[in-house]
């Protein structure tokens, strides 16, 4: 059963004045690998979109691969799953509801460019096609049929606002949210396979490290993350949920989704708040404190330079 769980900002929260008020949403679901299973996944992750949408959602974040599934065996059942981006299929479909649906959509599928395969997260809008992300830390058995993502950190222009994707493993290397807010986004949405690990996995409140690894990003970096999780057990790999909307202090808007809960979780924020967030006193600016004496401003990034918030 799917439970709908909603946070609001509180700095935002009855606001009239918002600029740009969204509703964020991330689904916490199950995708299964296996071709037989690709219209399934693809089914069920737009029916739970849809329930967002219902539900007044304008932003909605899927997990990392949740058009396929994760557990692949071989390299040839990988480019089995794979399709191009934008013209196949998962991404077509994804764009349909988009416009139907007038909201944002951010999903994870195999993206196949020429003979190299990618772990890719896409972002679609009312207007379709907005752009992708292919991951650049790959975790694993990942690195058997995945090439690193060779596209940098791209922020995107949208009606919302600014908009930053991250997969996975990245939110474990703060450089990737840190270039993210430095080139403006104002949120950022991390679409996830996050996978049990040896154990304690779960501390005594039952939250993992990546979720404190989100909130922390989200607090040092004054931006909203949109962090989505899978769940369930695909072959040999176990996923362990914990999906959750951290907001700029870093503290999740909402609860944090429980290890095997089929989930939609809400937030209502304004999104280009982040622009002034990191000003948290008259001496103490995130921005300003940095110590580009010391090193590059932009940590070495040459793809893109800095963008105001």
């Amino acid at each position: 059963m799917t439970v709908p769980v909603t946070g609001t900002d509180p700095r935002t929260a009855g606001a009239d004045h918002r600029v740009s008020p969204a509703r964020i949403a991330v689904v916490q679901c199950d995708a299964q690998v296996g071709t037989a299973n690709r219209e399934r996944n693809l089914r069920r992750g737009l029916d739970l979109a849809g329930q967002a949408a219902d539900g007044g959602a304008t932003l909605v974040v899927l997990p990392e691969l949740c058009a396929t599934g994760y557990a692949f065996a071989t390299r040839a059942e990988a480019y089995a799953h794979a399709e191009e981006v934008p013209s196949g299929a998962t991404v077509r479909a994804w764009e349909a509801f988009a416009r139907d649906r007038g909201v944002h959509l951010v999903g994870g599928l195999v993206e196949q460019d020429g003979v190299r395969l990618f772990d890719s997260a896409v972002l679609v809008g009312p207007d379709g096609y907005i752009g992708h992300y292919r991951k650049t830390h790959l975790w694993n058995t990942e690195k058997l049929w995945f090439t690193p993502g060779d596209r940098g950190f791209p922020v995107f222009e949208t009606r919302l606002g600014r908009i930053g994707l991250l997969i996975c493993w990245d939110i474990w290397f703060p450089e990737v949210p840190r270039l993210l807010a430095l080139q403006g986004a104002d949120i950022i949405c991390s679409a996830n396979n996050w996978t049990w690990t040896p154990p304690p996995v779960l501390d005594a409140s039952g939250r993992c490290m990546a979720a404190y690894l989100t909130m922390t990003a989200a607090h040092v970096n004054n931006v909203v993350i949109a962090a989505a999780n899978r769940i369930g057990t695909d072959r040999d790999a176990r996923f362990l949920g914990c999906s959750l909307i951290a907001g700029t202090g870093g503290r999740p808007l909402g609860e944090i989704a429980g290890p095997d809960e089929e989930r939609v979780l809400t937030a209502d924020v304004d999104v280009v708040a982040s622009r002034a967030a990191p000003i948290w006193n008259p001496l103490n600016d995130l921005v300003r404190d940095r110590r580009t004496d010391l090193y590059d401003p932009m940590l070495g990034y040459r793809r893109s330079g800095p963008f105001p918030r």
